[in-house]
């Protein structure tokens, strides 16, 4: 049975190549956005409004990208062995790759304000967005903060 359970730590294999995959996939949206964008602006002389709405959509798809090549990379790190990645991109622990996925929440839902602020038409609206939004980052925040295990 010990055997066994020691094993099992390589079933993580399958989140490991799932947030690897997912990871490519999100990088060439973002270089799909990309090209788009630069077609944008060289159609429109750099005269769209829209070419700034694309270029923080371009953002929020490589952050999300790279969220989950640094999910993949720790998983790895920590069920399978060593990588000789850069310290920042690896989780040495659950609650550090917990307090990772809670920074690329709150920069996440960042970008998406932004988006919002350029798209409003409501101000109420915004604000109530506003308002979540910020609260649920003070909230991430503080787990990040509060939560650490010494």
């Amino acid at each position: 049975m010990k055997n066994l359970l020691e094993k099992s730590r390589y079933l993580s294999i399958i989140g490991v190549i799932s947030l690897l995959t997912a990871a490519v996939a999100a990088f060439v949206w973002g270089a799909l956005k990309t090209a788009s964008a630069i077609l944008l602006v060289i159609e429109s002389a750099g005269k769209d409004t829209a070419i700034t709405f694309q270029f923080v959509e371009i953002v929020d798809s490589f952050l999300i990208a790279t969220a989950l090549l640094i999910f993949a990379a720790s998983l790895y790190e920590l069920f399978i062995g060593p990588l000789e990645l850069p310290e920042w991109m690896l989780a040495h622990n659950l609650y550090d790759l917990k307090a990772k996925l809670s920074s690329m929440i709150v920069l996440v839902m960042s970008v998406k304000f932004l988006e919002k602020i350029l798209a409003a038409k409501d101000a109420d609206a915004l604000l109530k967005t506003g308002i979540a939004t910020a609260l649920m980052s003070a909230v991430l925040i503080a787990f990040g903060y509060f939560g650490k295990k010494d």
